[in-house]
């Protein structure tokens, strides 16, 4: 089972499982919400053996694709409430639920703007530790790329959740992703790590790499 300790004691986000564990001291408890991999990418990835999803307390994140929030708010659970996740989502629909979500979680900042466009949203940011993104586009490598050199500070790490088919369904999914990594590589990107998403997602695999800004050393 896989766990963060709950930023808003007591509020649940998705219906998610909550548990309270006794804190040792009299009357203390700490709260913790079960992070489901069935709805959450970046859980499955961690689940499927990432070691490192360099996502830390007080951590600032870009998260591209953020839907209503349901991922976004175990993340902003992990950065706590010195860190920051900006969440980026295109849709209307699924951006209002991720402003009301942040109206809880207030270390969430909320942008209803298309990630394919970062200028759209450059004075809202500062430099990013990370970047996440599952915005399952078939130009997503691209799309990652653009937000890094606007946003990603040297040494900065991106997790990228690629879904074969929306690249190209006629080709093998490993192709795919051997495709999508080596974009990554051609753009100042060191892959680190490849993990299936089977059994949670089919056809997926997470990638993670370190951005070398003024290029892979030798």
């Amino acid at each position: 089972m896989l766990v963060t300790k709950n930023l808003v004691p007591g509020d649940s986000v998705y219906g998610e499982k909550r548990i309270s564990i006794d804190g040792g001291v009299e009357g203390t408890k700490t709260e913790y919400r079960v992070w489901n991999p069935f709805r959450s990418k970046l859980a499955a990835g961690v689940l499927g053996g990432l070691d490192d999803i360099f996502i830390r307390p007080g951590a600032k994140v870009l998260y591209l694709g953020a839907a209503s929030g349901t991922s976004v708010s175990h993340v902003a659970d992990i950065v706590g409430p010195e860190g920051n996740v900006y969440a980026v989502e295109f849709s209307p629909r699924s951006g209002r639920d991720l402003i009301n979500m942040a109206k809880k979680r207030t270390n969430v900042i909320p942008i209803v703007e298309d990630a394919r466009l970062p200028n759209k949203y450059r004075m809202l940011l500062p430099l990013v530790d990370v970047i996440f993104a599952d915005v399952a586009q078939p130009d997503q490598a691209r799309i990652v790329v653009h937000n890094a050199e606007s946003f990603l500070k040297e040494g900065g790490h991106v997790i990228i959740s690629i879904k074969a088919s929306c690249i190209d369904s006629t080709m093998p999914p490993e192709t795919i992703f051997a495709s999508e990594v080596q974009y990554l590589k051609e753009h100042n990107f060191k892959p680190i790590e490849q993990v299936t998403l089977e059994p949670y997602e089919r056809d997926h695999a997470m990638v993670t790499a370190v951005y070398c800004r003024h290029g892979i050393p030798k």
